[in-house]
């Protein structure tokens, strides 16, 4: 488990800060994107080992990373967890159609019920 690479594709830099620290504190290597065109280009240079994607964001948002992420050529199966705001059905439902592993709403779960699905997703 340690050593595994996170990236975090977040724009909310609150968020990122909280996100990095406590993962960092779990033994993860953690790469950051603030934005789904900047997520995409660390995806193909890092190579991480789960990809933590809100949906919100600047210049991409994360249903078109989702999009792009599948035409990436050389991409082993990574995980992409979501952790967002959009919490309708059919936001959740689009982005699984689209490869998401897991939906998280950020106001239904604390960072540690966070960290206890990646260590999940991880693990498989």
């Amino acid at each position: 488990m340690i050593g595994k690479k996170i990236l975090i594709i977040e724009d909310d830099t609150f968020l990122v800060k909280m996100y990095l620290e406590r993962l960092q504190d779990e033994g993860y290597m953690v790469v950051v994107a603030s934005n789904g065109e900047e997520g995409l280009q660390r995806v193909t240079t890092e190579q991480p080992d789960l990809i933590l994607l809100d949906m919100v964001l600047p210049i991409m948002n994360g249903f078109d990373f989702l999009k792009n992420f599948k035409t990436l050529p050389n991409i082993k199966k990574i995980p992409i967890l979501i952790l967002s705001n959009l919490g309708q059905d059919q936001d959740i439902a689009q982005a699984k159609e689209l490869g998401a592993v897991d939906y998280l709403v950020k106001t239904h779960y604390p960072l540690k019920n966070v960290v206890e699905k990646i260590k999940h997703y991880l693990a498989n």
